[in-house]
């Protein structure tokens, strides 16, 4: 990490302001620490002195514990495209559970929502799972299934989910699979390390957007390059778009022309319910046809509930249309390009990165063009960013990432302007 260009005492009065703010929100965490290791069950939403509880959402307003209001840009890490609440998303989830809940077998809105992904994302085939994670798992699985190889190829701080966290490179709690780490956005050395573990290398799964290493973006010759690199040895280029499928009106790899093996998704198709998808070539995805002998198994009680595809279907085909997707991604750009305009105007180290509606504020002087650059970052100046705003009333992850949802206003992003500007001059002055 870099050193830090705050002083000490600036950091300690950000934190107990926010300890003396937030009374019940320390006591829920005491509370729900006797029960859960570290007073929660998604890593990510720990942070210090400890973290907020919310009690109640909607449409881009969050209220935590101790009645504070704060507007949303977080976006529960993408998966809350839709905000809190969403009408359509609901009322879709509830009219299938008065037809039927646990269904123990197929149901029409299935192939539905199927044909609206295949038709919007290019793919021939798809399968659903719970999660992005159990995705990129299958996606995985695939490949080794298909070419017969080992080998999976990810890049140094790519995340693909729970088992496949690649923060630090290689990890004893990954999955088990033989892993090769590439550096994201460098070509020539990802081409060396293809070469090199060509004859037994499986896949290469790359994200267009390096999302929980600082909504890096990849260049379009690095993402091209990867894809056909990987294709030219007969290994299974997959794109993890969980996060960035949400990014124009096909997904972000599908804007560089870049044409994968496999896809995976996840996050705001369902609406907010847990949702994932993997799909891609019949070739690759004829494997799971159990029509087929010697077909590759997909288990999963909850694949296909009933909840999930249903608001799946009101997403894709009502809420988050290619061209709402379109007009979204356009209004994200614009707003990073005012946070950025906002950021120039001290001298801080800071800057933003990203692509559309997805962005990182960095504690660094130049933007990070990779896991390892990303993070390289003065780690206290990063922490009374977060909480600066968070007093301010504009809720984002501590790490910096911002992910617009659609029913934030102008007002909103205006206002959002207006407290940056106010936190960057008072930390200047400081």
């Amino acid at each position: 990490m870099t050193a830090t260009t705050m002083p000490h005492d600036v950091l300690e009065r950000a934190r107990q302001d926010y300890a003396d703010r937030h009374v019940q929100s320390r006591a829920l965490h005491l509370s729900a620490s006797r029960v859960l290791p570290g007073g929660n069950t998604r890593t990510l939403f720990y942070h210090p002195p400890f973290p907020l509880t919310f009690v109640g959402g909607r449409e881009s307003l969050l209220t935590d514990a101790d009645g504070h209001t704060y507007v949303d840009l977080l976006g529960d890490y993408t998966a809350g495209l839709l905000g809190h609440s969403d009408r359509r998303a609901k009322d879709a989830a509830m009219a299938a559970l008065e037809v039927n809940m646990s269904v123990g077998g197929i149901h029409p809105a299935e192939q539905e929502l199927a044909r609206l992904m295949c038709d919007r994302f290019g793919l021939d085939l798809v399968r659903f799972t719970n999660s992005g994670s159990e995705a990129n798992l299958m996606a995985m699985t695939a490949a080794r299934m298909y070419t017969g190889r080992s080998t999976i190829m990810v890049m140094y701080g790519a995340y693909h989910g729970g088992l496949m966290y690649f923060g630090n490179g290689p990890a004893p709690w990954n999955v088990p699979y033989p892993i090769v780490v590439g550096r994201f956005n460098d070509m020539a050395a990802c081409q060396a390390l293809i070469t090199e573990h060509a004859d037994d290398l499986a896949a290469v799964l790359v994200e267009p957007l390096l999302g929980s290493a600082g909504c890096v973006p990849a260049t379009p010759h690095f993402l091209r390059g990867i894809t056909q690199a990987a294709q030219a040895v007969g290994a299974v280029a997959i794109m993890d778009e969980v996060m960035s499928s949400r990014l124009g009106p096909h997904g972000l790899s599908a804007q560089h022309d870049v044409h994968a093996d496999l896809k995976t998704y996840g996050k705001y198709i369902a609406g907010g319910f847990s949702f994932g998808a993997f799909g891609g070539t019949a070739e690759v995805m004829g494997l799971f046809d159990n029509g087929r002998p010697n077909s590759v198994p997909h288990a999963g009680t909850f694949n296909n509930n009933i909840t999930s595809i249903s608001a799946g279907v009101a997403v894709m085909s009502q809420v988050y249309t290619a061209e709402v997707a379109s007009g979204f991604t356009a209004r994200g750009d614009d707003f990073r390009a005012n946070v950025a305009e906002v950021l120039r105007r001290y001298r801080l180290p800071l800057c933003i990165s990203g692509s559309g509606t997805m962005m990182a504020i960095h504690a660094r002087a130049e933007c990070p063009i990779d896991g390892e650059t990303a993070a390289d970052k003065d780690a206290a100046l990063q922490e009374i960013l977060f909480l600066g705003l968070l007093q301010r009333g504009y809720y984002i992850a501590p790490r910096g990432m911002i992910n617009l949802s659609l029913p934030v206003t102008d007002d909103q992003l205006a206002g959002f302007l207006t407290a940056l500007d106010d936190l960057c001059g008072e930390l200047a002055a400081a």
